[in-house]
């Protein structure tokens, strides 16, 4: 319940409630500008590369994101389960739900990779690609696909972590990984002194080094540092009890996880038709999203903890307190970060591609889309806080509808009327209108009436 800095412990459950989100959410921001930031390079890189293999890195998005969504649903199952239980004070479940948790997504995982490994020519053409880019993509995909089942470590360990109210460690966890991600994508990439150029596969082997050393600190901090875990095998029984209350808020979590990148998959289908160019260009900017919403990103991951542990001790008026404020402050940064891409995307649109064609396509991608960041913002932060009150359905059935009734519909609708430009006006208008049905569906969840004259911690 409690988390050590250079102030005082976090207490989730009696500390002003502004403050103690900002305390949590600050440690993960640094940690995720870091990953973020150098995942980057990964594309940078490639870029060096052309064209051609630029396209197929991002052909490989829907795919890669389709597996660390899962995780990340599996995560967000295991912290609402184990916050909820030190919530109610019972701190020998929340570490059977811990240690069955990495079980479980070692098993999912595994057996997901292992399919796409499979079928990955099939995947790749379904999606677009052209047989020219098979090549190259296998050569990043045969080893991405071995490597992940270190995801477990970054998605479920740090989720345990965040779940005790700890985002300090998953932010070092995650920007360590990050810069030896950085510093091997180079070498393996282009090559340094006995080791030789490997091109995209070089990208896919640092990946897979950051990833095994972050599995192993992981696993060392959650269960030998910290005793968060068992260190030893859990039973039969035990393993089937803690993943029954795991799956039935992950299983529809990850669900509703893995519709963002199957959406991107068709969103990708349907650039594809514009190029090779539009396709590396949607790409990069695929990537500029992941930074620009990372402060969404890191609020995501800490506001359910700080709901379900006062939903587990019944403090709703804290619940309530931390939701609201939490998407003015994201609509707020959001517009700040939106100027400022529009200020840069040209120097932007420089650094990753020197084709016109791909740099114009970045630039016109940071001039709309991003408008609609903080719209986003608003749904993922609904989304997960459902999620956190143990509703994972109402959170699945939202992302759907944002998905395959208003962003995908739409952008498609406007792409078949004014082209590429409209492609991005069209995700913008599904954003509001989501944004809009997320926000009132949440607020309902508490009766105002029996709210009037009490006072929550600020």
């Amino acid at each position: 319940m409690t988390q050590m800095n250079n102030k005082k412990p976090i207490n989730l459950l009696e500390d002003p409630v502004a403050d103690t989100i900002k305390r949590m959410t600050i440690p993960m921001i640094y940690g995720m500008v870091l990953l973020m930031t150098f995942n980057l390079v990964d594309t940078f890189f490639v870029g060096l590369l052309g064209t051609q293999p630029l396209a197929a890195i991002s052909f490989t998005f829907p795919i890669t994101f389709t597996v660390i969504s899962l995780t990340i649903g599996l995560g967000i199952g295991t912290s609402a389960v184990i916050a909820k239980a030190l919530g109610k004070g019972n701190d020998e479940s929340a570490k059977n739900s811990g240690t069955a948790a990495i079980y479980l997504a070692a098993i999912v995982v595994g057996i997901l990779s292992f399919i796409g490994y499979l079928f990955t020519d099939e995947i790749f053409l379904l999606l677009g690609a052209s047989e020219a880019l098979l090549p190259i993509i296998h050569e990043y995909m045969d080893i991405w696909f071995i490597s992940s089942i270190c995801l477990i470590g970054p998605m479920i360990g740090n989720a345990i972590l965040r779940a005790s109210g700890d985002t300090k460690t998953p932010s070092i966890i995650m920007g360590s990984a990050g810069l030896i991600n950085a510093i091997l994508d180079p070498v393996f990439i282009f090559g340094f002194g006995p080791i030789p150029a490997m091109g995209i596969q070089g990208a896919a082997i640092a990946t897979l080094i950051s990833w095994v050393f972050g599995l192993l600190l992981v696993l060392y901090i959650v269960g030998i540092k910290r005793q968060l875990i068992h260190t030893k095998l859990l039973s039969l029984k035990t393993f089937v009890a803690s993943s029954r209350g795991i799956l039935h808020i992950g299983l529809p979590a990850a669900g509703a996880n893995m519709l963002t990148p199957i959406s991107a998959a068709i969103l990708t289908a349907i650039v594809a038709s514009y190029g090779d160019s539009a396709v590396a260009a949607f790409g990069v900017g695929s990537r500029i999203e992941s930074i620009a919403c990372l402060v969404v990103l890191a609020m995501s991951m800490t506001l359910p903890p700080f709901i379900s542990q006062n939903f587990g001790a019944g403090n709703m008026l804290r619940v309530e307190k931390s939701y609201k404020l939490s998407v003015k402050f994201v609509l707020v940064w959001q517009l700040i970060i939106y100027l400022l891409l529009v200020l840069i995307a040209p120097f932007i649109a420089d650094i990753f591609s020197k084709e016109e064609a791909v740099a114009d396509i970045i630039v016109l991608f940071m001039w709309i889309m991003p408008l609609g960041y903080g719209l986003q913002g608003v749904i993922i932060l609904t989304n997960s806080s459902f999620n956190a009150l143990h509703k994972p359905m109402v959170a699945l059935l939202l992302s759907v509808i944002r998905l395959f009734v208003c962003y995908v519909p739409l952008a498609f609708l406007g792409s078949v009327y004014y082209g590429i430009e409209g492609f991005f006006i069209g995700g913008v208008c599904g954003n509001l209108i989501m944004a809009i049905i997320s926000y009132r569906l949440f607020d309902k969840q508490f009766p105002h009436e029996l709210v009037e004259g009490k006072e929550v911690s600020s």
